[in-house]
């Protein structure tokens, strides 16, 4: 997604890959109508221009690594499926949910359905909230808010093909710990590890783009998925320690800030 702010989307994954030597080339699913404190309005971008856009692109030049992020419809899951499946040992980062769009960013059953269907299994990484896995879940099961069904709901995906779930922003291992938050990488064997951090005061914009971007950067440099969650963990912290506030609106992480402190 386009995002004028710079908070979120293409926009933010770009800094974030220049941060590690890396060159992005984006095309967006939707344009947003936005400010540093809301999403007012999402514009999906047509199919056929998204996948041309794509295809052009590929046929250019070599990707090391794919990062799709948040999705602005059904045809539009479909679409980049089928991209996606041309390149199948091109790792992929997927990141399809955005807690700042409206209805809190996660999107209807249908949608649900879809993405867990025919992108998820062809995630080398999902990433996703512990709310987003619990939604996505019911889509198999009825809800249920208890901390122990991460864990079997990771397995559930990760059983569909898709390499490593990554769940983030949770209290450890759901113990209510205010003071911090953690991110568990699972496998299909289960978890690898939990990776805690303290927590920062916000609000922020942007936070989990980051994370995920920072993930895909360090994939196509050819980091192993659980070193690369690590960095990219630690990267975010940082960014989000030396947020920023340009508007009226929340915190934008400074994606920059090793860069910057480097000069």
């Amino acid at each position: 997604m386009f995002d004028p702010v710079g908070a979120m989307g293409t926009q933010a994954d770009v800094a974030v890959f220049s941060s590690f030597g890396c060159h992005g080339l984006c095309v967006p699913t939707a344009m947003l109508v936005a400010d540093t404190a809301r999403i007012e309005e999402v514009h999906p971008m047509e199919c056929d221009w998204l996948v041309d856009q794509a295809r052009v692109l590929l046929e250019d030049m070599p990707v090391a690594a794919f990062k799709v992020g948040a999705l602005a419809s059904i045809a539009q899951v479909s679409c980049i499926a089928e991209v996606l499946s041309d390149y199948p040992h091109i790792p992929l980062v997927l990141d399809p949910f955005m807690s700042a769009l409206p209805e809190g960013g996660v999107p209807g059953e249908d949608m649900l359905e879809a993405v867990r269907q025919v992108l998820i299994p062809q995630a080398t990484v999902l990433v996703l909230s512990h709310t987003e896995l619990d939604r996505v879940a019911e889509t198999w099961r009825e809800p249920n808010s208890d901390d122990e069904r991460m864990a079997s709901d990771a397995a559930e995906l990760t059983a569909t093909g898709c390499e490593f779930v990554l769940v983030n922003c949770t209290a450890p291992h759901g113990h209510g710990d205010k003071k911090s938050l953690s991110n568990t990488l699972f496998d299909i064997e289960g978890e690898i590890e939990t990776l805690s951090w303290p927590r920062l005061q916000g609000p922020f914009t942007g936070a989990g783009n980051t994370l995920s971007a920072a993930l895909a950067a360090l994939v196509a440099q050819g980091d192993e998925v659980p070193d690369a969650a690590a960095a990219a963990q630690e990267y975010t912290a940082g960014a989000l320690a030396q947020a920023q506030r340009f508007g009226m609106g929340k915190l934008v992480p400074n994606r920059l800030y090793r860069i910057l402190t480097q000069e």
